[in-house]
């Protein structure tokens, strides 16, 4: 029979060995890196400027059809709010005391909306809509703001090339982002 102290050696070497894979994987030891796959699947942001969007095209008339069908019970027949936001309108109105923030009065880029209802909506389904469904219902919201005319039809060039009315009314803060601890007491 071995010994105490072999048995403990044994042990340890065993443990050491058994933990050396978990280590390498991270850190602190748990978990893996993601594959390029993994990666890709939640990689699908679109800038301001429209990089990263897909390809794909929707014409106004196509995002009536799937705006009425996914997006009118929450946010209104033509976009005017119900549970859901107010969609269109809203020019006009953010120097006064009471804003209507829409796309057509707030957003300062048109991308931005691809990315959110591509992302975020139908709020039961989100990701649920084809890259020709998002262009549409983006295509048909921007028509409704009077951003696009109704016979029109989107894609990542035009997209990325429609000025919205209140692009440049937002600035960048000229702060530096910094991660200071918390100021707690005589600050």
């Amino acid at each position: 029979m071995p010994s105490r102290e072999s048995r403990i050696a044994i042990f340890t070497a065993f443990t050491l060995v058994c933990l050396a894979p978990a280590q390498a994987q991270s850190p602190y030891g748990i978990g893996r890196v993601a594959t390029p796959a993994e990666i890709a699947g939640w990689n699908i942001d679109i800038d301001r400027e429209g990089d990263n969007l897909p390809p794909g095209s929707g014409s106004v008339s196509h995002g009536r059809e799937i705006f009425d069908q996914q997006c009118a019970a929450c946010h209104g027949a033509r976009g005017e709010g119900g549970i859901g936001d107010r969609l269109v309108g809203g020019q006009g109105t953010l120097a006064t005391p009471k804003p209507v923030k829409t796309v057509g009065s707030y957003w300062p880029y048109a991308p931005t909306l691809f990315d959110y209802i591509r992302r975020a909506m139908p709020q039961n389904a989100p990701e649920s809509l084809s890259n020709d469904d998002v262009y549409a219902v983006s295509a048909y919201i921007l028509s409704l703001n009077g951003l696009l005319p109704a016979d029109a039809t989107l894609d990542a060039k035009t997209l990325s090339s429609i000025k919205m009315p209140n692009r440049g009314m937002f600035v960048g803060d000229p702060r530096p982002d910094v991660k200071n601890p918390a100021c707690m007491r005589g600050c």
